[in-house]
């Protein structure tokens, strides 16, 4: 792979525009079809294609909160750990606040725990929807399939 294809990779990672990425890259390039026509031209290469897959992956996993991180954030949150948030001060500066958790927050990681360990019987809760359907154990699922 160029360094100029490795460039385009990089960019194109910042936000999967090809065009821009291609201009970014090219910068001798100044047409806007021209941009695109090389830069899905460019993405059919199976080294940018690996480069890029390999890149949004890393990204991913840097970027995303996996099953357990929501877990454990969920439970702190019905024990009522104080939570640090930024608070403005003036003449744009801030400082590290810490905030104590609310009581409806707290309800809802409850009941957000409760159902993902299916503690609800559909007799008492009419509204429950299926442990299929809920977002946590779907992310477990994808993990688990991952493997």
């Amino acid at each position: 792979m160029t360094e100029k294809q490795k460039r385009f990779c990089d960019e194109y990672l910042i936000d999967c525009n090809g065009t821009r990425a291609y201009k970014a890259a090219y910068p001798a390039i100044k047409s806007d079809e021209t941009a695109k026509v090389s830069a899905s031209r460019l993405l059919t290469n199976a080294n940018v294609k690996a480069y890029i897959s390999a890149g949004l992956e890393k990204l991913h996993n840097e970027k995303t909160a996996d099953a357990q991180e929501v877990m454990e954030y969920l439970s702190a949150v019905l024990r009522g750990c104080k939570e640090q948030v930024l608070r403005g001060v003036g003449k744009g500066e801030q400082v590290v606040d810490e905030m104590q958790v609310s009581a409806k927050d707290r309800l809802k990681a409850a009941e957000l725990l409760a159902k993902r360990y299916k503690m609800f019987d559909s007799a008492s809760d009419s509204q429950q929807t299926s442990v299929e359907d809920d977002p946590i154990t779907k992310s477990l699922k994808e993990e688990f399939e991952k493997k």
